[in-house]
Formats: C-alpha cells, structure tokens, sequence
C-alpha cells in the first residue's frame, strides 16, 4: 500500500514545480546557500541529494542524468569537481535545513538550505 506517501503538491502543475525545483537546486549547487519557504525546502533536498549521489559515482552517464535534472552545466561541472572530496566519506544528509524567520507578507516559514 501506498498510504502517506504523496510528494509535495507545492500548489502547481507538474511542469511549473519540477522548473521551479530545479531553479532551487540550481542556486543549491551554484552558491551553496540559499534561503526559501520550508516546504519548498524539504522537496529541494530529495533533488539535491541525488545529484550529489550521481556526481559522487563520477562517470559519464550520471553526469549526463545529472544534467538532466539541473539543465545547467555550469552548477553541474562544479558539484562534480566538489563533490567526492566534500562528500565521499558521507552516506546521506548533504544538506541542512535551519529555519530563520517568518515572512512578513503571509507568515511562510522561511529556512536557510545549505550544503554540508
């Protein structure tokens, strides 16, 4: 059974989520801090972590997979480079989620995603 096990809806259609996740884990990999709402963070991470899976294997076809989940090179050539000797020891948890404050307008948690 597949009870509780819906992904994020974010309030948008597929296509316009899937582009704004990977615009989040474009800014992830390029800048290695970036603040969002919690909610888009949480769904951001599952992303980030397997491409950080793909650059820790190193050859050609998950560097071709991983440039199809980000469709930025530049972002992808620097978390190939970085990525093994930041993260080779580790299994998981590449990222860390700390909340920051509430946004004035409409009171969305606001958390800072980062790279370990």
């Amino acid at each position: 059974m597949r009870h509780g096990n819906r992904r994020g809806r974010l309030g948008r259609a597929t296509d316009q989520r899937t582009a704004m996740l990977r615009s989040i884990v474009m800014a992830l990999l390029t800048y290695g801090k970036i603040k969002v709402t919690q909610a888009r963070a949480k769904e951001a991470r599952r992303l980030a972590e397997s491409v950080i899976e793909l650059a820790k294997k190193g050859d050609l076809h998950s560097r071709r997979k991983a440039v199809s989940m980000v469709s930025n090179e530049g972002a992808v050539k620097k978390i190939f480079v970085e990525a093994p000797k930041r993260f080779m020891d580790k299994k998981g948890g590449y990222t860390r989620i700390t909340l920051i404050n509430r946004r004035v307008g409409d009171a969305a948690q606001l958390v800072m995603l980062e790279l370990i």
